[in-house]
């Protein structure tokens, strides 16, 4: 076993687990300060309940047999994964298992964004075991497991852009149309703490170079240049929303350079193994400009998205995985005139798109219509804020509550 790039998948591991709380912070200043506890536990959950769901059984269904839809239950409670195999072994390896165990935790955090304010907690709970076990486990097995069908047709995800992002995305559209708008909002609110959001913001830029380099499995120079195109892309979208935000407003916002940073990473998040420094430079130029437009926009869309996960991580993750395609070098980009590519992480994206909605649309419909269960907290209970009405606690104490 290669103990540096064992001692290298043990650092990326413990960086893409940090992005969750992370997250946490980012989201929890977005929302007001009534919110502000339910929304760091939302995030802060998935880490206990995906965390002890993908030991049990989610590993097994990722990523075990040679089925192209699914796998089977060889893993199940790590049996037969052994500490002791090295990833020349292939997925059959403790570490690797490790590492994509993060990856499943922070994906359906990224979902709640869209819910944020109004859902039932418990009813979430039990949302995280599902969706991780019906919606996350197929797809990595799609792309990610031995003799997935979309790896098998070509497509190329290098760290997560149709696993994660598009995936976590379309999840969010269903929720945010099934829980519905909330009450007295129309265009957004005003985050009660930028600085949580820049906080957060920053840690996942942190956090996100394990994400990243670390999907090259070793420590070697694809992990190096997937660390340099990574931050690359991240400072390029963070400093075009910059410039678009002071050319339409006359101020740079910092939740709005915070967020241009965040989509400039997922991004790159598919491409960091195929592109260079001046692909990546284009990754973060159209992430930043799409990003931007749709957030600007959002008040048009028939669906409450609170926190833009469909923006930054939807659009974000769909122009990525394009982008890779045209920007991969190597001679199979389309700049250098091939399309097959493309056309591979086109039709990835469209699958992971239509399953990830269609599944998770028939989960919440049922946990909606279970006597107990619901997907709404009561008017009540949106009104004083659901850090109280559903965690008996409050974010501060005092004036900020509001």
């Amino acid at each position: 076993m290669d103990t540096g790039t064992t001692a290298w998948l043990l650092t990326a591991s413990a960086l893409v687990l940090f992005m969750t709380p992370g997250l946490a912070f980012f989201y929890g200043g977005l929302v007001r300060g009534k919110n502000v506890v339910n929304m760091i536990m939302l995030s802060f959950m998935a880490m206990a309940v995906v965390g002890v769901a993908w030991i049990v059984w989610g590993y097994s269904l990722a990523f075990s047999g040679s089925n192209q839809f699914i796998g089977n239950f060889d893993f199940v409670g790590f049996r037969n994964v052994d500490a002791n195999v090295g990833p020349e072994g292939g997925y059959n390896s403790m570490i690797v298992a490790v590492f994509q165990m993060m990856f499943a935790i922070i994906t359906p955090a990224l979902i709640t964004g869209a819910i944020a304010e109004r859902f039932k907690f418990k009813t979430y709970l039990i949302f995280l075991l599902i969706w991780m076990t019906v919606v996350y486990a197929p797809i990595a097995h799609w792309v990610w497991g031995d003799n997935g069908w979309i790896g098998n047709m070509g497509a190329s995800d290098f760290a997560g852009g149709t696993v994660v992002h598009i995936n976590a995305a379309m999840a969010a559209i269903a929720a945010a149309v099934l829980v519905g708008k909330r009450r007295g909002i129309r265009n957004g609110i005003e985050a009660h703490n930028v600085p949580y959001v820049v906080l957060g913001a920053g840690i996942l830029w942190f956090g996100w170079f394990g994400f990243n380099a670390g999907s090259a499995l070793a420590a070697d120079g694809v992990a190096v240049n997937a660390f340099m195109v990574t931050n690359t892309a991240a400072a390029m979208a963070a400093l075009t929303w910059a410039l678009l935000s002071y050319f339409t407003t006359g101020k740079i916002s910092a939740v709005g350079v915070a967020s241009g940073a965040v989509a400039g990473l997922v991004a790159i998040t598919p491409a960091a193994g195929n592109v260079g420094a001046m692909g990546s430079l284009g990754v973060g130029l159209g992430a930043g400009i799409l990003t931007w437009l749709v957030v600007r926009y959002r008040h048009k869309l028939m669906f409450d998205d609170a926190l833009d996960v469909f923006a930054i991580h939807g659009i974000g993750g769909i122009w990525g995985a394009l982008a890779t395609a045209i920007f991969a070098v190597g001679g199979i980009g389309v700049i250098d005139g091939q399309f097959d590519l493309l056309w591979a992480n086109f039709r990835a994206v469209a699958a992971t798109i239509g399953y990830s909605f269609g599944a998770t649309y028939v989960i919440l419909r049922i946990l909606d219509v279970i006597p107990g269960l619901g997907l709404r907290a009561d008017e009540i209970d949106e009104d004083q804020g659901l850090d109280v009405t559903q965690h008996g606690e409050r974010g501060y104490v005092g004036d900020g509550a509001d």
